[in-house]
């Protein structure tokens, strides 16, 4: 991926402090056309920069409180299969591949303990889950963010 240089960078800053700005008060705040924004725009939107902005959707504001983490130990050889299987769990918001004890990160929400007892029967159930550990989030301590990055510019080396 070609790194973002400064005026992208401005631009994204921009979008994160104030993501319901219009393509012309962009313009207006940065200092640019509106037909560079626009542009801009549509070549972060090739890059893959945007994620999908069901990300910024409160879960807890749609019934599912719960927030739990459920390391996923499972055959190798099913990797694939168990990842379609957890795709079609509705409340499986999040799964990443790891190295280490676990094979599989689950980030699950549910509307209470009983809820989360359930899913964790579900992802045990798939074909190929050898063991589950699950974790319950007490509360969020650093949600999720790029500003600090975006802040201290693109990183080349280090």
């Amino acid at each position: 991926m070609q790194p973002l240089d400064v005026t992208d960078t401005r631009l994204l800053i921009a979008m994160a402090k104030d993501p319901r700005r219009t393509v012309v008060a962009l313009a207006q705040k940065l200092g640019l056309s509106r037909n560079t924004v626009q542009a801009r725009l549509a070549q972060l939107e090739r890059k893959n920069v945007f994620l999908p902005f069901e990300r910024t959707i409160s879960t807890a504001a749609l019934g599912y409180p719960l927030t739990a983490f459920i390391q996923v130990h499972v055959q190798q050889q099913k990797l694939a299969s168990i990842a379609n299987e957890l795709a079609s769990i509705p409340e499986v918001i999040e799964a990443f591949g790891l190295t280490g004890q676990a094979d599989i990160m689950v980030r699950v929400v549910s509307s209470d303990a009983e809820d989360l007892f359930r899913i964790n029967g579900k992802v045990l159930g798939c074909d190929g889950v050898v063991r589950c550990d699950t974790s319950l989030a007490m509360r969020e301590l650093v949600p999720y963010r790029v500003g600090p990055l975006l802040e201290r510019g693109p990183q080349h080396s280090r």
